[in-house]
């Protein structure tokens, strides 16, 4: 029986010529990833069980994202704790204020992930890395600690699902789209403990932005990882980021999966998740009129350059609704940067909404964007559990860009193909110039009737003026009043 994608790249870093679903490995690692949450207690851990030096400082990355800046005094000494780490152990990959990112946005950006790699990271989303056809998971904060000293870890070889994609999406749709219909089709256990392996023509019509959402959250189906096949679209990417060799790694034709899925990509429309799981997907053909009190548009799903430009595209030279809260947080420094360089951020404030350094911040409810009691919020993050985003009796509506961006210009969960169609930006213009020709004629009018109170003054005056000058009667005229 031949081996799927994942199973090819661990029985390699097993040292094996053959793995199958179910067997336990001991894996060699090509990078272990903590964050200013979990790294403190990876730290503890290390030092507690003795280790004394770490396996390759070129192999760790360390990235403060989830609370820096530092909201508080305990965050602050959890990022102190990783400066101290990555000092002390000389670690080359660490992030920090001025220079970080969300990690799974930054790591990718900055080439320290490649095809056919085994990652690790003690975050649940670093299954994100499969977009470039490598084998990433997420894992405990103890398992990192090992990996730390040895470079190594252990797994249950997963069994693997099948999606055949085919087809191109339409406009307005993306990535988040197809990932949540996937969850809404499969549910949140659909994949437990197996590979999401994303295969067919349609592979090829997606973005590397596409396919780090749809890899970011494979977990959200349960599964181990998610992973996509290396193509021109990879190599492309990886062209100026990657000072390394790296291994391609395809599927054998008679590998075996539990289940095959086949997708075709134009059928998918813009697609939200109600509360309180991602699974429980809904289309606009089923969505009711649903006010929103804040939009959320960054994270590690969807804080690219690619979801800014979603973004912008729709609020450009609008504005957010009345009582609307509009956040949006680029996902990495060199996102920011890109958006003030095309005029993004500018639009943005323009259009009320706050731009926020990189940061995790409100995807875990941690700051900038804590929800109260009975609010709601469309986001475009990854998880809308209860009490995910603030209060247990708020929401979280999971969205792509386009959907949060129309939402926030509506105040209400809205389709972006209605919101920013030719139809309503002509009806708009159309408004605009007969209120502007409404306007010219009103105050054509007013002008007038401004001329004539005048001219009529004016008239009065003349008036008063002649009777003040009337000349005295002259004698003969008295005489012959007489």
């Amino acid at each position: 029986m031949g081996m799927t994608m994942t199973q090819k790249i661990l029985a390699d870093h097993a040292g094996l010529e053959s793995v199958s679903a179910g067997e336990l490995i001991n894996a060699k690692l090509d990078m272990v990833l903590a964050n200013d949450i979990t790294g403190p207690v990876s730290i503890n851990e290390f030092e507690e069980n003795g280790f004394s030096e770490v396996f390759d400082r070129s192999k760790i990355a360390l990235v403060m994202d989830h609370f820096v800046p530092n909201k508080d005094i305990k965050s602050a000494e959890q990022c102190k704790q990783c400066r101290t780490f990555a000092k002390k152990y000389d670690i080359n990959n660490f992030y920090d204020v001025g220079e970080m990112g969300i990690e799974h946005a930054l790591l990718p950006e900055k080439g320290l992930v490649a095809p056919g790699e085994a990652i690790i990271g003690a975050d649940s989303h670093t299954c994100t890395y499969g977009a470039l056809g490598a084998f990433s998971t997420g894992v405990g904060s103890t398992d990192v600690a090992a990996a730390f000293a040895t470079g190594e870890a252990w797994f249950k070889v997963p069994s693997a699902i099948k999606f055949h994609l085919r087809g191109e999406l339409s406009p307005y749709v993306s990535g988040k789209d197809v990932i949540l219909h996937i969850i809404g089709m499969i549910g949140v256990d659909g994949a437990l403990y197996k590979s999401m392996e994303f295969t067919g023509p349609g592979v090829a019509s997606l973005s590397i932005d596409d396919r780090l959402t749809i890899a970011n959250m494979a977990i959200e189906a349960g599964a181990k990882n998610g992973i996509f096949p290396v193509d021109d679209v990879t190599k492309k990417y990886l062209k100026n980021r990657l000072n390394r060799d790296y291994k391609i790694y395809e599927a054998d034709d008679d590998a075996n999966y539990d289940a095959i899925y086949d997708i075709d990509l134009s059928d998918i429309v813009p697609t939200v998740a109600f509360p309180h799981l991602p699974e429980n997907t809904k289309t606009f053909s089923d969505i009711p009129e649903i006010e929103i009190d804040q939009v959320v548009i960054g994270s590690c799903t969807n804080g690219r350059f690619s979801d800014m430009k979603a973004a912008w595209e729709i609020i450009k030279g609008r504005h957010v609704a009345k009582g609307v809260r509009a956040i949006v947080i680029p996902a990495t420094m060199q996102v920011y940067k890109e958006c003030m360089q095309k005029g993004y951020i500018e639009d943005f404030i323009d259009a009320g909404f706050i731009v926020s350094t990189p940061t995790c911040g409100p995807c875990l409810g941690g700051y900038m964007g804590i929800l109260a009691s009975g609010e709601r919020c469309v986001s475009t993050t990854n998880r809308n559990f209860v009490g995910r985003m603030g209060h247990t009796e708020s929401e979280v509506y999971l969205a792509s860009p386009a959907v949060a961006a129309a939402s926030a210009l509506t105040g209400k969960i809205s389709d972006p193909r209605i919101v920013d169609s030719k139809a309503e930006v002509k009806a708009e213009k159309k408004a605009e110039k007969k209120l502007g020709k409404a306007e010219k004629l009103a105050g054509k009018a007013e002008r007038a009737a401004a001329k004539a109170e005048l001219a009529a003054e004016k008239a009065k005056t003349k008036e008063s003026k002649s009777k003040a000058r009337k000349p005295k009667a002259t004698k003969k005229e008295k005489k012959t009043k007489k």
